[in-house]
């Protein structure tokens, strides 16, 4: 049970920051362009897959993944009105239908080769519009 949480802004700092710095390395590295859109995340779960199936070490990636899954996060709190929380180090989301999504353990899911970026965003999407009706 989580006794302190912080809502935004301080608790988005980090994680705003990690998805800053994740489209500005695949910007420069990959030449690709995130443009924190939910189809944007097809591309992301792309090069986490290339990733997993190039066998690179995790460890050598885990920063890169903390930055796709906070990538995604906000790609979430844009489009689908959620907010950061955070306690104890970790970072998770809220939207507006009060569940909690991790998108950071999404991305390692996804490097595990059972996980998608865009399917949490889809799913947390949907459940914020039905949260709305």
């Amino acid at each position: 049970m989580t006794t302190f949480q912080e809502t935004r802004p301080s608790a988005a700092a980090k994680p705003v920051r990690w998805a800053a710095d994740a489209v500005a390395v695949m910007r420069e590295g990959a030449r690709l362009r995130l443009d924190y859109s939910a189809q944007s995340l097809w591309r992301v779960d792309r090069v986490i897959d290339e990733m997993r199936r190039d066998e690179v070490p995790y460890a050598a990636v885990e920063k890169a993944l903390r930055g796709f899954g906070a990538y995604a996060g906000e790609v979430i709190v844009r489009q689908a009105g959620g907010e950061w929380w955070a306690s104890g180090g970790e970072h998770w989301l809220r939207t507006p239908d009060g569940r909690l999504w991790d998108p950071v353990d999404e991305a390692r899911r996804c490097f595990l080769g059972d996980g998608s970026l865009r399917l949490l965003c889809r799913e947390a999407m949907a459940a914020a519009a039905k949260s709305t009706q």
